[in-house]
């Protein structure tokens, strides 16, 4: 492209080498500036150049001269700052519903926006390959269809499935289609969900996003609306286990005092603890009773003791004897 075509973009490319190459540790001088604009075929003067970094300072762009053996400029402050950027990509290496390809994809669209000397921190801090992450490359699409269909109000179907030993995708129903009321998206114990209304049993459902294949928009109007109006989301993932699904029931939980953190990281701090003796408190729940609930209780041994109901003692009891006959 010839130096005068290209002469128009010379403020859009200052303003990329800003972002791109400079921070505080790192100004860029105007001799410096005036190469990088020659690499694309652009030619600067000092002057023109001073009036340029105004304009561009002008329209709000953060960019501070300094004194150092040379004087030069650099952008001060971004959209988002390194530590709020490494924030971001722990978020995607720990995301266990993104596939590792699309990780790798995310997280070199976050270092994009830092400067290269930045970046380079970030890639530092990635560990991703060892992770275990879904398989599913298709969530990304999922996702895209159910928030398409919740803005249009529309139901969605889909087929769902299990993993077998082999490594197989199990549909359930035969391979028939679900067909739901979508509500809403949530993120819990690192998976992906889907939270909707089934109209045929009449109650709020999730299912696992990375789990569902063939979403199709359906050309009804959602249904459930008034079991959404009265649903406390918080509360719902408070209740579900690694959102294992089971009988919803009060419990009486007796723990040692060391386990104060653990109950509040689960049920948050809206939740009333009451000593029970100078070593224990009680605490009640509303959770629901699965396997996967049990077997949290199960793994802090003596300090946490289920106390009622007798049904969920029963269950308790069982599930204990039926692992330890497994080993006699």
């Amino acid at each position: 492209m010839a130096k005068s075509e290209n002469q128009k973009l010379k403020l859009l490319y200052l303003r990329k080498i800003f972002e791109e190459q400079t921070d505080e540790n790192h100004p860029i001088t105007i001799a410096r500036i005036i190469d990088e604009l020659g690499k694309h075929g652009i030619e600067a003067e000092r002057k023109s150049l001073y009036r340029d970094i105004r304009l561009l300072q002008d329209f709000g762009m953060d960019i501070i001269p300094v004194r150092s053996k040379s004087y030069g400029y650099y952008l001060a402050s971004r959209e988002f700052e390194l530590p709020e950027l490494k924030l971001l990509v722990d978020a995607v290496q720990s995301s266990r519903f993104i596939t590792h390809k699309k990780s790798g994809e995310l997280i070199k669209k976050l270092e994009a926006l830092s400067s290269v000397h930045d970046a380079a921190q970030l890639q530092q801090t990635v560990y991703v390959v060892n992770r275990i992450k879904t398989a599913n490359e298709s969530i990304y699409y999922n996702v895209d269809r159910i928030c398409a269909a919740i803005a249009e109000n529309s139901r969605v179907s889909f087929r769902y499935f299990d993993w077998t030993a082999e490594k197989r995708k199990s549909y359930r129903k035969n391979g028939g289609r679900y067909c739901v009321s979508p509500w809403s998206l949530t993120w819990d114990d690192e998976m992906y969900y889907l939270i909707a209304y089934d109209s045929g049993e009449e109650k709020i459902k999730h299912f696992r996003v990375d789990k569902m294949n063939n979403i199709e928009t359906v050309p009804l109007p959602r249904d459930g609306s008034q079991a959404f109006r009265e649903l406390d989301m918080a509360l719902y993932a408070k209740k579900f286990f690694g959102m294992f699904n089971g009988s919803e029931e009060t419990v009486t939980l007796r723990c040692k005092k060391s386990l104060a953190g653990v109950i509040i990281d689960r049920f948050g701090r809206d939740i009333t603890m009451f000593a029970d003796d100078d070593e224990h408190f009680k605490v009640n729940v509303t959770v629901a009773i699965s396997p996967v609930f049990l077997a949290w209780v199960f793994a802090f041994g003596a300090d946490m003791t289920i106390v009622s109901p007798r049904g969920v003692i029963k269950r308790f009891r069982e599930m204990a004897r039926a692992a330890a006959d497994m080993y006699e």
